[in-house]
């Protein structure tokens, strides 16, 4: 590995890692989707363009700059990486972005409907809706800059007709944000047929969301044991 490759190490096995993750727990498939890393205020890193998952090295995640837009080295970042850039720029909260086409996410955002919280773990990991774009190519700066709206006070975001994106303070919360909008989106179309979900109302859902970044996220860090930090 080179110099170049060997800075952010731990980072870029994060990514490997997470890419890996994403294929055990049936959220992607091949290289479809893409996960990235904020490093600092100017720089993340990115998954490649068309590399599966499950052959990713350390050395082919991407390093952008998130001002100028531009990437190291010869290996082409995902061809969303403006989805992840705009959203960096908009939430300097959100440490880590998963964008997946996990199949009732992707199945909802044919809808193209703004889903209500109908379960508590919903309002408390996402908020208190899970809003989707208008239609866009991807890859475009429209298609980014509509995420970065639909996902304002939120943790995820429904792309329309492809898909979903997640954010986190860190991975692991990235990953259980896509894990629960998943069984949100599945108990969406489960009840469809039964006359529909309820909703949570609304002020309820947002006391949740509030209690859960505040509080309870925070909480749950300082619980886990040393192995697990």
């Amino acid at each position: 590995m080179t110099v170049l490759h060997n800075k952010y190490l731990i980072e870029r096995e994060l990514l490997v890692a997470s890419g890996k993750r994403l294929i055990a727990e049936k959220l992607a498939s091949r290289s479809w989707g893409n996960i990235s890393l904020r490093l600092n205020d100017t720089q993340m890193l990115i998954t490649p363009s068309g590399r599966s998952y499950e052959q990713l090295m350390p050395e082919e995640m991407v390093l952008v700059n998130l001002q100028t837009l531009k990437h190291d080295g010869t290996i082409r970042p995902s061809s969303e990486y403006l989805l992840h850039t705009q959203i960096y720029t908009q939430r300097p909260d959100c440490q880590a972005i998963i964008h997946t086409h996990q199949p009732y996410a992707s199945t909802v955002s044919t809808l193209r409907c703004t889903v209500p919280a109908i379960l508590d773990d919903m309002a408390q990991l996402i908020g208190a809706s899970l809003r989707c774009t208008k239609y866009e190519l991807s890859g475009s700066l429209s298609f980014a800059q509509q995420a970065a709206n639909a996902i304002e006070g939120r943790n995820a975001a429904l792309l329309a007709n492809h898909g979903a994106v997640c954010i986190g303070r860190d991975m692991d919360e990235a990953f259980a944000v896509s894990e629960v909008l998943e069984k949100s989106c599945k108990v969406y179309l489960d009840a469809a047929p039964l006359g529909g979900a309820k909703a949570i109302e609304q002020k309820d859902a947002q006391q949740m969301h509030q209690f859960y970044i505040e509080k309870y996220s925070v909480r749950e860090k300082t619980n886990r044991k040393p192995s697990e930090k």
